[in-house]
């Protein structure tokens, strides 16, 4: 056991030796480069939640976003985003309705793999921007307007990286998911932490 405990350490070592001691993001809007960014999927999520029976909240994730960011700070209005999602990895905490939300009854990721966001105007206010846009969802596109804040920036094992949040709000009959209505609710809240980052 011992030597396995050696063994890990010394090939942990490498990494743990280029790891910051400080956290390279920071609230900063002037540690912004302008270019264009990828989403970077391992640490973007989506998360969603309607309301249960009248009774509670309940929410669940998507992951596996890709996509690209493009912004300067000396033009923030100009910014454009667009973030696709694959609808197969809709999770909630409970198997048997995670399977459901992957079946024809909700998202039908068979049929509909991906749903996707384009921006149409970003309209930029301090470190918040309003972000109207496309969202196409279940075959079906209608408009999407997203409260967004920044959250840091910085440079990081080679690449500028930055990082915001953003809600908003759709009605899932919209676009054509109306299963266990009005049981559970027609209103769906969005809450998205977006990470991108580009070779510095």
């Amino acid at each position: 056991m011992r030597t396995i405990l050696i063994a890990l350490a010394v090939v942990a070592a490498p990494a743990l030796a280029q790891m910051p001691k400080d956290p390279p993001g920071k609230a900063d809007a002037t540690r912004v480069k302008a270019g264009t960014y990828n989403v970077e999927p391992r640490h973007t999520q989506i998360r969603f939640t309607v309301m249960h029976f009248g009774f509670t909240p309940f929410s669940g994730f998507f992951s596996g976003a890709s996509g690209s960011l493009t912004l300067d700070p000396a033009k923030p209005d100009a910014a454009s985003v667009s973030i696709e999602v694959p609808t197969n990895t809709a999770l909630v905490t409970v198997p048997k309705l995670t399977d459901e939300l992957r079946s024809p009854m909700f998202f039908d990721p068979e049929k509909y793999p991906t749903m996707k966001f384009v921006s149409d105007k970003v309209t930029v206010h301090g470190t918040q921007a309003t972000i109207s846009g496309q969202l196409t969802l279940h075959g079906q596109t209608h408009p999407l307007t997203l409260e967004a804040s920044f959250v840091g920036a910085g440079t990081m094992m080679g690449k500028n990286t930055v990082g915001f949040t953003a809600t908003g709000t759709i009605k899932r009959s919209d676009y054509g998911i109306s299963a266990l209505l009005p049981l559970v609710s027609d209103e769906v809240k969005i809450d998205i932490a977006a990470a991108f980052d580009r070779p510095a």
